[in-house]
């Protein structure tokens, strides 16, 4: 299909004809096709990422969310913004700093692009601080949980705080103050800080003007106070109004002249040489440093006077665009305790237990339920159970010789890794490979590692400069005088936890070419040589990118009868953003259903009006990554671990696999319908980048996908 737009200016004409009383008419002008690399047909990474926090935080006004967990949104949008200002931003300060400033395709330079982050962080922010003040808090004040303010003390509870300082905090809490034999201490990224004014002398006759008091992080930012002295309901206190009550205990015989409390984000990202001699050293010896990298944003009380607040951002190298004022506490993430500390099961979503499928509840053996027939799970909806007792049985089975597996976030306590442990005490030869460089999991990791060595199982670091990130178990076992080969390929992490938060795909197969590729992969991560022939897995950094880019352009070929579904995280390569404008340019219908970062935008005429993008946010995660292509009838559809990323697709381990069984690759169609037929908890991408929430028509029943999910998968 042509994709050139014709302007035809006088078409009754003939250009030919010499008998015309009017002048020559004009010859059709062409209007080029739009070009699919232009950098105003992008949305920059950064930009579209805090969109996605923002999506998050609109949740906590969301009621049809359970009041608790709409004040966790509002806690995991401050938790996301901080990993946003420690990664993103900080990355960025580092490009200007060493004089490597880079561009997406967008265009926009590091110096544009952080103004501009700044000047929507604070409005976010400024929403946040809003929506607990205004609405989260008078909210729980209704249900009777009270964060009880220092001006509201009674007597009693005065009393107690007093107690409590004097027996928990006092002894633990260590006052810095200013002066040429004391300066500024070097604080740890994103703890909990006190700038105080004083006046005076102390014992020493020295005469200082400032002091700073860290918060002992071993204490907890909230506290209940204990109902005999409450007038009933759930009753709360900072340990930031604690230590403001308090300030004068700490510096005794001068006088408090203001207490303000303040946070500093630093940069934490680890930088490693490609050329390491020994990973694991090298990454403890980062791990050290992470705490205390360079500040990238500062947070104070709003009520902080502006020189104590500008004093703070000399101290740390910053600027007024780094200067956060917040009227509350300066880390709502500690807000998330609050599930913890009253008990109001009727303020949350209500528990459920994922269902296990019949087809292996039937079986005493899983293998003998995934010879039968491949096994398909959604998680959370559908237990992780199995994945583990996989494992499990692998580790006592004595027909099992090998077992080999990625880790990437599991955890060292998980029930994951005791199966490992057991298979190898049981003399089975067990390799994982671990990625030590898992974001903000890389200390876990280490420890991980030692305990699987001491185990005796062979731990590889996978490849320097590639982050393994396929999640992949390859199961040996001997059945009938041959071996067998099993596997298990995931769309998520070997985290249990997080299979009850996040969505994510597994897939059990004991697919002969399947176990081969798996095999392969498992052979370069531990071995040396050439890469393998794969047949039938997509890998990166070798054929992932290409492949994908390959389907598409098959689906343009195809034109109107084209369709392609995607349902990743994040959408930011160039070479897949322009292999899906040049197929929507050919007629193909694309639908994207991207949680998080989406670079390309939609609905631009003669260019991507036939694309839609839509994020789904609600109460899990969604994290599963689907790849469907409608191939002219005979579709195919592939999951994987990898978004459409270049960190995934070209600088990373990764896995796509494919859904071969007829009953499972319709079931993930299926699902994917129920994510497109969403109207309330979806957001529609325009091509202005903003997105806006759907709602249901004037008489149209609510359809929540991940709700639909639930009902249909717990209820077999």
């Amino acid at each position: 299909m042509s994709t050139e737009t014709v302007k035809i200016l006088n078409p009754a004409a003939d250009a030919t004809s010499s008998e015309s009383d009017g002048p020559t008419p004009a010859m059709p002008e062409i209007l080029p096709p739009l070009d699919p690399a232009a950098s105003e047909h992008y949305f920059n990474r950064e930009l579209s990422h805090i969109q996605f926090n923002y999506r998050v935080l609109q949740q906590a006004l969301d009621e049809n969310h359970p009041l608790i967990n709409r004040l966790i949104f509002n806690c995991i949008f401050s938790s996301n913004m901080d990993e946003f200002f420690e990664i993103r931003v900080a990355g960025l300060r580092q490009q200007m700093k060493y004089g490597r400033e880079s561009v997406g395709p967008d265009g926009m330079l590091p110096e544009q692009l952080l103004n501009e982050i700044s000047r929507v962080a604070h409005d976010y922010i400024h929403q946040q601080y809003d929506i607990l003040n205004n609405v989260l808090f008078p909210a729980l004040e209704k249900e009777n949980i009270h964060f009880v303010r220092r001006r509201d003390w009674t007597p009693a509870q005065t009393e107690w705080v007093q107690r409590y300082f004097e027996d928990e905090i006092l002894p633990v809490v260590n006052p810095i103050g200013l002066d040429p034999s004391h300066p500024f201490p070097r604080l740890v990224n994103k703890s909990l800080n006190f700038i105080v004014e004083l006046d005076g002398k102390d014992a020493f006759g020295r005469e200082t003007g400032m002091a700073i008091v860290p918060a002992p992080r071993s204490l907890p930012r909230l506290v209940r106070l204990p109902d005999d002295i409450c007038n009933g309901g759930d009753n709360l206190v900072f340990l930031s109004s604690m230590i403001h009550a308090h300030t004068d205990e700490l510096f005794p015989g001068m006088e408090i002249k203001g207490c303000y409390q303040f946070r500093l984000t630093r940069n934490a990202d680890l930088e490693l040489e490609d050329d390491l001699e020994d990973l694991a050293s090298a990454l403890r010896g980062e791990l050290l440093s992470r705490r205390f990298g360079d500040g990238v944003r500062l947070e104070v009380a709003d009520n902080c006077p502006e020189e104590l607040a500008q004093f703070l951002l000399r101290e740390f190298g910053l600027t007024e665009r780094d200067l956060y004022r917040v009227h509350g506490p300066v880390n709502l993430t500690r807000l998330l305790a609050v599930g913890g500390l009253v008990d109001r099961p009727d303020l949350s979503y209500p528990g459920f237990s994922p269902i296990v499928p019949k087809q292996i509840r039937n079986k005493e053996l899983i293998f003998d339920a995934i010879r039968q027939q491949p096994v398909l799970l959604l998680h959370p909806y559908e237990s992780f159970t199995p994945v583990i007792d996989f494992l499990r049985q692998a580790a006592k089975d004595s027909q099992v010789l090998a077992i080999r597996q990625t880790l990437y976030r599991t955890g060292a306590d998980s029930e994951i890794v005791e199966a490992l442990v057991d298979a190898a005490r049981r003399g089975k030869e067990v390799t994982a490979v671990i990625e030590l460089t898992a974001r903000f999991d890389e200390a876990e990791n280490l420890e991980l590692a030692s305990r699987l060595q001491e185990a005796g199982v062979i731990v590889v670091y996978g490849v320097v400069g590639y982050k393994t990130h396929a999640k992949m178990i390859l199961i040996v076992r001997r059945e009938e005088g041959r071996l067998k080969r099993y596997v298990h390929l995931g769309t998520g992490n070997y985290h249990a936890g997080n299979a009850r938060l996040y969505t994510d795909y597994s897939l059990l197969s004991c697919d002969d070419a399947l176990g081969d590729d798996v095999n392969k992969l498992f052979q370069q991560l531990t071995g040396m040589g050439k890469a393998l022939k794969i047949k039938k897995l997509f890998h990166a950094p070798f054929t992932l990118h290409r492949r994908l880019i390959e389907l598409i352009e098959r689906e343009a070929s195809y034109g109107e009868n084209g369709h392609i579904i995607f349902k990743i995280n994040a959408l930011t390569d160039p070479d897949v953003m322009r292999a899906l404008y040049r197929a929507s340019q050919a007629g193909v219908t694309i639908q994207l259903i991207i949680r998080g970062i989406c670079c390309l935008r939609p609905g631009i005429p003669g260019l991507s009006e036939n694309i839609h993008v839509r994020s789904i946010i609600g109460r899990f995660l969604e994290h599963t990554r689907v790849y469907y292509f409608g191939n002219n009838g005979k579709s195919e559809v592939f999951c994987s671990s990898a978004d459409a990323m270049v960190r995934n697709l070209i600088n990373r381990v990764e896995v796509a696999f494919p859904i071969e069984d007829r009953d499972l690759s319709a079931r993930l169609k299926d699902d994917l319908d129920a994510y497109l037929a969403d109207n309330c908890q979806s957001w529609v991408l325009q091509p202005n980048g903003t997105y806006v929430q759907n709602q249901p028509a004037e008489g149209e029943e609510r359809s929540a996908s991940q709700l639909v999910l639930l009902e249909r998968l717990t209820s077999k």
